[in-house]
């Protein structure tokens, strides 16, 4: 591929050496993934005894929703490398990871002490976190984040297979970013699909090129595997009372979410281990309105789309202060 930019021509850059493309990321990872991330090069940091030998190409901390950080896990691959000899059984190992607790409390300690031994590292930290405890945030933040962030400069025909495939690992944990490279004598360009903003809605791309021929039936219990208590209390809490308010709403569970359906799509629950986000089709500003207690995210035009209307997300960790969410969906909820 070509691109022609200024009146200047950018042909497209492969590398060779992974190390290249991964020395690429580390390097331009504020542009990547936002002025409000922390990238940590775990290869330069992190022994390989960590991660049952396997160790990831970096560590992310996404501090963009602040009071919901999420911690990635960041594999960088290249798209010529054989998927199932190299590229599937690294990320399986991380699966694996997520499931031992052993495992992340000698992670959180490593990187704990990554951070308090490079100054530059820990004032990124302290930029976020001003006076808080750093090792508990890293330990809460671990804790409650299971993302596998995998960084490819092309497209791999097996992924949207395996993805249909183990919907409970590779459907639920991992999450695909493509960036591409383009140059001429002096400069270069990036590509990148799709942006980290909208990695959480990185299906929005999957699901239009899914290759999947079989009906696979989902579940609450599907969604709600490996979600803490909190989680499975705010949505049978809300689904409870919002069938007091009309008892014919449909909770449709679908590969990427849960629905409410009331004749259409009202709302949608997508689930963390430790939270819920639900994304709601009204406009933002209608919801800063009513919901104070709670994170209300902005989505892009394109997820709004998706979703075929004015929407946006909140975000809910506890199951207090829920009146203000059923508020704001009893008038999507109410008989039609």
């Amino acid at each position: 591929m070509t691109l022609f930019f200024n009146n200047k021509k950018f042909s497209e850059h492969k590398y060779n050496l992974e190390e290249d493309f991964e020395k690429l990321i580390a390097e331009n990872s504020k542009l990547f993934f936002g002025e409000k991330t922390i990238y940590i090069d775990a290869k330069k940091k992190i022994d390989t005894k960590a991660l049952g030998g396997a160790i990831p190409d970096g560590f992310l901390f996404d501090f963009s929703v602040s009071d919901s950080p999420e911690f990635y896990l960041i594999e960088v691959e290249l798209a010529s490398h054989d998927f199932y000899r190299h590229i599937f059984p690294q990320i399986t190992k991380f699966f694996a990871f997520f499931k031992n607790n052993k495992s992340q409390r000698e992670l959180i300690e490593k990187i704990y002490s990554v951070v308090s031994t490079d100054e530059f590292i820990k004032k990124e930290f302290r930029r976020f976190l001003g006076e808080k405890e750093i090792y508990k945030f890293i330990n809460d933040t671990i804790e409650g984040s299971q993302n596998i962030l995998l960084v490819i400069d092309g497209d791999k025909a097996e992924l949207p297979e395996i993805v249909d495939t183990y919907t409970d690992t590779w459907g639920k944990l991992v999450k695909t970013i493509k960036i591409n490279v383009f140059k001429n004598s002096t400069e270069q360009i990036f590509s990148m699909s799709p942006d980290f903003e909208n990695i959480d809605y990185s299906y929005i791309q999957e699901s239009q090129i899914s290759i999947s021929s079989e009906d696979v039936s989902y579940s609450e219990e599907y969604h709600l595997d490996g979600v803490n208590d909190n989680v499975k209390d705010i949505y049978y809490n809300l689904k409870d009372n919002l069938l007091k308010i009309n008892s014919n709403l449909i909770f449709n569970p679908q590969k990427y979410y849960v629905s409410i359906v009331n004749n259409r799509n009202v709302s949608y629950f997508k689930f963390r281990k430790k939270k819920i986000g639900i994304v709601v089709m009204l406009p933002f500003d209608d919801i800063k309105k009513i919901v104070i207690n709670h994170s209300v995210r902005q989505l892009s035009e394109g997820v709004q789309g998706f979703y075929n209307g004015p929407c946006a997300e909140v975000e809910i960790f506890e199951p207090k202060l829920l009146e203000e969410i059923i508020t704001l969906l009893k008038p999507l909820v109410t008989k039609e």
